[in-house]
C-alpha cells in the first residue's frame, strides 16, 4: 500500500505543477505521467481520469483528515475548509474552475453536504426544507469560495470566514425580525 501512495502522490504533485503552467483542459494524462516518469498504465491503475486525481488530492489532503468531532461548531468546520483552500490556493483556484462531468465543484458539493446536514439536523425537522437549505447553503458557500479564490483572495481565510459569519448572522436577524412583524 505504501508504494501505491508514493505513486499517487507523485502523480498528484505532477498534476499540481502542470496546473501552474497551463490550463487544466490542456493537461493530458500523458503529460502527467511524463512529468513524473510513469506510464499511463500506472496512472489508470490508480485513477479513472485526471478529474479523479483532482478529487483524490482533496480527499487525501483534507477530507480524510477531517474529524467532525474536532469541531465545536459548524463555523469551526467552515474555518477548517477555508483554511485548507487558502493554504493550497493555487491548486484550488484552478480546480474550482473545472466544469463539466466529474467536476471538482460537484465533488466538493457532495463532500460537504453530509457536514451541512449534520449541523442543521437539529434545527430543521421538515426533510424537504432541510434538503432545500443544504443545497442552497452548499451552493452559496462554494460559490463564495470560488469567487474568493478567483478574484485574487483580497483577504485571508480568517477574514473571509469572518465576513461569511457576519452576513449569515445578519441575514438570520433580518429574517427573525421580519417574522415577528
Amino acid at each position: 500500500m505504501a508504494d501505491s501512495n508514493i505513486t499517487k502522490n507523485a502523480l498528484a504533485t505532477a498534476l499540481k505543477n502542470l496546473m501552474k503552467e497551463k490550463p487544466f483542459e490542456k493537461i493530458s494524462v500523458s503529460d502527467i505521467c511524463d512529468a513524473c516518469g510513469m506510464n499511463r498504465k500506472s496512472f489508470y491503475y490508480h485513477f479513472k481520469d485526471k478529474y479523479d486525481l483532482v478529487n483524490w488530492i482533496f480527499l487525501v489532503g483534507f477530507l480524510s483528515k477531517m474529524n467532525i468531532d474536532d469541531y465545536e461548531t459548524g463555523w469551526d468546520a467552515v474555518k477548517a475548509i477555508c483554511h485548507h483552500f487558502y493554504a493550497d490556493r493555487d491548486f484550488y483556484r484552478v480546480a474550482l474552475s473545472i466544469h463539466g462531468q466529474n467536476s471538482f465543484h460537484d465533488y466538493v458539493i457532495e463532500s460537504i453536504r453530509p457536514i451541512m446536514y449534520m449541523y442543521i439536523n437539529d434545527i430543521i425537522e421538515d426533510t424537504d426544507l432541510k434538503d432545500f437549505f443544504v443545497t442552497f447553503y452548499c451552493d452559496a458557500f462554494l460559490t463564495a469560495i470560488t469567487r474568493w479564490l478567483s478574484e485574487g483572495m483580497k483577504m485571508n481565510d480568517e477574514e473571509f470566514v469572518g465576513k461569511l459569519k457576519i452576513i449569515s448572522v445578519g441575514l438570520a436577524k433580518i429574517v427573525i425580525r421580519d417574522e415577528d412583524k
